[in-house]
């Protein structure tokens, strides 16, 4: 099942996909506000729900917003994949991790806002993991029972801004799109064997497989829970694949009217372009990303 959060004439909605568009189960179930509380309530276990039932909406009638609206915490792994870590020098142990701000966050089709303040406006594609059940200790062979989902993230990264920490280069608003849409775990048997390839105005700049982090994603799980409780609706974001254009010769970055994509074996393909910060917010893209992805 692929679950989304959307808005049409700027009313906050959340859907399924189905054949014919996208049903408005918001409609379906008004005591739940968002996906988020819709996640926690376990319905998007039971496909039943949404048998026969009808789109009420064209992908192309509504504005995409990021899969999860408001996450209680966004918690993200740096340098978790083997090539990534050579091409920054770096050694590998002890997961790192660094948080990112809510308002970090756009939807598919929408501006991601280069900072006026940046020359280093860095794309990172990534797969985005969805909590589904509150939890803290969980042991690594337990992790996927508290996964509601799994999405793309294009992480932006301000690098003139990281210096020798995280948060400033990670946290400015509407760097990082997150979409298009979250696949349910049914359909993902093993998400250490997903492909995830970013590409920078049709041009592939990453391609690597899941199975290269360092860190598996139940590790990652088992490892954040030990210091603090998982919620439903949370955002784990696993790491990026080498080939970022900081480390390229020349450095190459993004710049208004780039187009991004990030697109994940089962899940879908996540398409963003580059605004500047005096751009009107958010941007949705029209028809110049038809022919993407």
């Amino acid at each position: 099942m692929k679950l989304l959060s959307f808005s049409v004439d700027n009313e906050e909605k959340y859907g399924a996909i189905v054949s014919d568009g996208i049903i408005d189960l918001h409609k379906l179930f008004p005591e739940l506000p968002d996906l988020k509380s819709f996640v926690a309530s376990q319905h998007s276990l039971d496909i039943a729900l949404f048998a026969g039932k009808k789109a009420d909406y064209h992908q192309g009638e509504v504005t995409f917003l990021p899969v999860i609206t408001r996450p209680n915490k966004i918690i993200c792994a740096g340098m978790n994949y083997r090539e990534k870590c050579a091409e920054f020098n770096e050694k590998g142990g002890d997961p790192t991790l660094f948080i990112c701000f809510a308002d970090t966050q756009t939807g598919h089709r929408c501006g991601l806002i280069k900072p006026t303040l940046s020359n280093e406006f860095d794309y990172e594609g990534e797969l985005a993991v969805i909590i589904g059940r509150q939890g803290s200790h969980i042991p690594a062979d337990e992790a996927f029972n508290y996964i509601a989902g799994y999405s793309c993230y294009m992480d932006g990264s301000v690098r003139d801004w990281q210096h020798s920490w995280f948060t400033a280069g990670k946290n400015w608003p509407a760097t990082g799109g997150f979409g298009p849409w979250m696949v349910t775990p049914d359909e993902i048997p093993d998400p250490q064997n997903l492909n995830i390839i970013t590409r920078l105005n049709g041009k592939e700049v990453q391609n690597d497989n899941t199975h290269s982090m360092l860190h598996s994603i139940k590790d990652l799980i088992a490892y954040i829970s030990t210091f603090t409780t998982l919620s439903p609706g949370d955002v784990i974001l696993t790491g990026s694949p080498g080939g970022v254009g900081k480390k390229r010769s020349p450095p190459l970055f993004l710049w208004p009217g780039d187009i991004v994509e990030v697109e994940i074996s089962r899940i879908g393909c996540l398409i963003n372009h580059i605004i500047s910060d005096n751009e009107e917010y958010p941007v949705t893209l029209q028809s110049e990303l038809d022919n993407a992805c």
